[in-house]
């Protein structure tokens, strides 16, 4: 290999990036400031110390700004930005309630069943399909798989993206690393590879890692709830009212046991039915249309009902409003309304919002809401327009609870959203188009079609994959261009040379796994690939095996949410940071690491 020459530069680059990893994990800053420093800090150093790209990147000029910010323009990130769109509008339309409602309530498999099925469903369509979209498709029904479990999502999430890179390890299609590297090697005069030339060592890595993502895992990561589960709870009871009206699903409806078969998740505290209040046990009580209902029960299963009965719950005149929201606000000491009932109030006439249900701390209320009288402290749940819950803040008489507010899902785009997101799947899994061309035109149909407005897909984006991803490869850059990277490698390979090819093989794996995750995988694999095959050549070894170290080592991707897509995808929604993937992916790297570096002197015969 040619030799590397060392230059200030370089150690400069090589203390911002570490220290650049100390203050990820250490959270001491958050993680969208830590990435900005980064990036601020790289553009002054080649602003006011120039280099040459010649010294690691093969071409002429000076790095500039260009180089450094070009990861913010970069196929990857509008891949994972546009899918974020894609399961938004999946996720506000409600088109997989009813796929995961039919999946959760299968016959003959409990949830936790359904769990190790799915798992282990991931690796074996991530070695054929793009596992990019393989884990869009599992999020949701991870989700809906925590909740049945009561588990929290964080504990699935994560296990969800690693059993993804893990089954793209298996074949050539498997991930987009897989083909960089065969295409590179080809340029230097390498055989081509086949789809399943390394699937035996693939798979095996794979099995194993998954026994550690199935079992040990989720023993690590934290139990930790989102914000609004933390601030509203998961079991807080409202007091809500149903009217029975003609063609009312509820009507003829017969209690068994004292329970309504349809309102199996919620309690029926009183049945109003003219001028007669019916309590508790219902004994053989059949609904007919007038009666009205009071009913405790929890957010979760109030928006159940709005989401799949929309006449169950009763709304404004106009029906469901467009775009609309579910909230909680709270009634505010000295306010106007307090000692009011509902019905005087004039809630809706005056903020464009209905009142759903009444919650109140100190006892459990047993009246119709149109009579209860407010107190100090009442949270209502509310739903109306977003811009009519928005105005709620500037209200004297109610407080808004920020974190409450939730999108209620618009079921009747449904099947838009179902084929939409069917066709970005087809298209990027048979690589009819490329991913970032099928996610794009996703998200502009979620957008076009109303299943998201504008506002909506711009909250989809999560602004901490912008800049991770922006500050992953402006990292890469910097050590390609300072021959950084390049430089590590040779010092590395040439300290153990003495000790044979295996232990070369052993050590360049890890250089290659470390790299992975302070870079990206696709960087890392274009980087690292002729260093192997100038390795190998040196030892008079395998290439096959130097080759195929670099593309298991780039997909262990584990140890950063920068790595690969699938974390960044999944940091959101299972609450992630920087230092739970430290934590949780630490370990899998060293154990794919350590029986890879025990099967191949076996199975290449080195």
């Amino acid at each position: 290999m040619e030799e590397v020459q060392t230059s200030f530069q370089m150690w400069c680059v090589f203390a911002l990036i570490g220290g650049a990893v100390v203050l990820y994990a250490s959270e001491l800053f958050e993680l969208e400031r830590v990435s900005i420093g980064l990036i601020l800090a790289l553009l002054l150093l080649f602003h006011f110390m120039p280099v040459d790209r010649s010294a690691g990147m093969g071409m002429g000029g000076a790095i500039d700004a260009r180089d450094i910010l070009a990861g913010f323009a970069d196929p990857a990130l509008f891949s994972v930005l546009a899918l974020l769109v894609v399961g938004q509008g999946l996720v506000r339309t409600g088109a997989l309630d009813d796929p995961l409602r039919r999946l959760s309530s299968s016959r003959g498999l409990s949830a936790g069943q359904l769990l190790w099925l799915g798992l282990l469903s991931v690796p074996v369509l991530s070695a054929f399909m793009n596992n990019t979209p393989v884990v869009v498709v599992f999020i949701p029904v991870m989700a809906a798989l925590a909740q049945r479990l009561k588990q929290s999502s964080s504990q699935l999430m994560m296990p969800l993206s690693f059993a993804a890179i893990l089954g793209g390890m298996a074949t050539l299609i498997g991930s987009s690393t897989n083909l960089l590297v065969a295409g590179a090697i080809v340029g230097l005069g390498m055989p081509a590879m086949s789809l399943f030339d390394f699937v035996l060592p693939g798979a095996v890595l794979a099995a194993i890692g998954m026994l550690y993502v199935m079992f040990v895992l989720p023993r690590i990561l934290p139990h930790r709830a989102s914000l609004t589960g933390e601030f509203t709870g998961p079991g807080k009871q409202f007091i809500a009212q149903i009217d029975v009206k003609h063609g009312s699903p509820l009507v003829g409806q017969r209690s068994v046991a004292g329970m309504f078969p349809l309102l199996k998740d919620m309690t029926v505290r009183l049945v109003q039915r003219g001028e007669q209040a019916i309590l508790p046990p219902f004994e053989e009580l059949t609904l007919a249309p007038g009666d009205i209902l009071v009913v405790a029960a929890t957010r979760a299963a109030l928006l159940q009902a709005l989401k799949s009965t929309p006449g169950l719950v009763e709304q404004d005149e106009g029906g469901q409003p467009i775009d609309p929201v579910l909230a909680e606000v709270m009634v505010a000491p000295a306010s106007r309304i307090i000692n009011r009932s509902m019905r005087q109030v004039g809630f809706h006439f005056h903020t464009g919002c209905v009142v759903l249900g009444v919650q109140r701390r100190s006892r459990m209320l047993r009246a119709a809401m149109d009579d209860i009288r407010l107190e100090a402290g009442d949270i209502l749940l509310v739903l109306g327009a977003r811009t009519d819950v928005e105005d709620l803040r500037q209200s004297r008489e109610l407080l808004l609870i920020e974190q409450s507010a939730h999108d209620v899902p618009s079921r009747y785009r449904a099947w838009h959203a179902r084929l939409i997101f069917a066709g970005v799947i087809l298209a990027a899994s048979t690589g009819l188009i490329p991913i970032v061309l099928a996610a794009l035109a996703g998200a502009f149909a979620m957008v076009a079609t109303g299943c998201l407005n504008i506002h909506q897909a711009g909250r989809a984006m999560d602004r901490r994959v912008i800049v991770l991803v922006g500050a992953a490869l402006a990292m890469g850059t910097a050590l390609q261009a300072t021959g950084g990277a390049g430089y590590l490698a040779q010092l590395l390979i040439a300290g153990f040379a003495q000790h044979g090819p295996s232990l070369v093989l052993s050590v360049l794996f890890l250089l290659v796994a470390v790299t992975t995750n302070l870079l990206s995988n696709n960087a890392t694999a274009v980087l690292f690939t002729p260093i192997a095959v100038g390795a190998a050549s040196a030892l008079d070894s395998n290439p096959v095996a130097f080759v195929h170290a670099v593309i298991f080592a780039a997909n262990c991707s584990f140890a950063s949410p920068m790595g690969y897509q699938t974390n960044l995808l999944v940091m959101g929604p299972g609450h992630y940071r920087f230092r739970d993937f430290l934590t949780g992916g630490s370990p899998l790297v060293l154990l794919i690491w350590g029986c890879f570096s025990l099967m191949a002197p076996w199975y290449y015969d080195l």
